[in-house]
C-alpha cells in the first residue's frame, strides 16, 4: 500500500473516532459592551451572573451599588463561593481595598486577615489576601485577590470556603486562576 493511501486510510479511522470531551467552559466577564477578563470554569460548577444591584448591609440603612459579579459554586455544594467582579471607578489596589472593606460586612463578619502577599494571576500583577471569619453562623476561610488589568481596572475576586469542606475545591479554584487571562 503506498504511503499515500496508508494515511488517508489512517486519516479515515481517526477521524471516526470519538473525541474526547473539552473539559471546562470558558466565561469571558463583559461590562458596557468590553471584554475585560476571561475564565475557565470547572465541570461541574455552576455559574450565575447578574448585573447592577444595590443592596443593604445587614444593620445598615445605607444602600450600596454592586455592578456585575459573575458566581460560581459546586453543583451540590453550598459550603463553596467565588466570585469575581471589575467594579467601576477601582483603578488601583487601594481603590479595591477600600471596595473590599465596603462589601466585605455582606460577605463575612468577624474577619481576620492573616496572608497578606503579591503573586501574578494571568502575568497580570495581583495581591492576595487571605484569613478567616464566619458567614451565617459557621466558619469560613475566605480569599480575596485584586488583579491589575489593562486600561486602569481591576478585577476582585473573593472565594469564600466553610471549614470542613473537602479541600479537593481548592484544586478547582485556583484552576480558576490558572486559566485567568485579561482581554487584550
Amino acid at each position: 500500500m503506498p504511503g499515500s493511501i496508508r494515511r488517508l486510510a489512517l486519516a479515515t479511522i481517526l477521524a471516526s473516532l470519538p473525541l474526547p470531551a473539552l473539559a471546562d467552559m470558558p466565561v469571558t466577564y463583559r461590562d458596557e459592551g468590553r471584554s475585560l477578563f476571561h475564565i475557565n470554569v470547572p465541570d461541574f460548577w455552576s455559574v450565575r451572573a447578574g448585573g447592577q444591584r444595590s443592596i443593604t448591609p445587614p444593620g445598615s440603612d445605607e444602600a450600596r451599588l454592586i455592578n456585575r459579579v459573575i458566581g460560581l459554586q459546586p453543583q451540590g455544594e453550598d459550603g463553596v463561593r467565588m466570585g469575581l467582579m471589575s467594579p467601576h471607578g477601582v483603578r488601583t489596589y487601594e481603590d479595591a481595598v477600600e471596595y473590599l472593606r465596603d462589601i466585605g460586612p455582606f460577605l463575612v463578619s468577624d474577619p481576620v486577615v492573616g496572608e497578606r502577599k503579591r503573586i501574578r494571576i494571568g502575568g497580570m500583577p495581583a495581591a492576595k489576601f487571605a484569613g478567616t471569619g464566619r458567614r451565617d453562623g459557621r466558619s469560613v476561610n475566605f480569599t480575596a485577590v485584586l488583579i491589575d488589568l489593562p486600561g486602569s481596572r481591576i478585577a476582585i475576586s473573593i472565594v469564600i470556603m466553610e471549614a470542613g469542606t473537602d479541600p479537593a475545591y481548592v484544586n478547582d479554584v485556583n484552576a480558576v486562576f490558572a486559566s485567568f487571562r485579561a482581554a487584550r
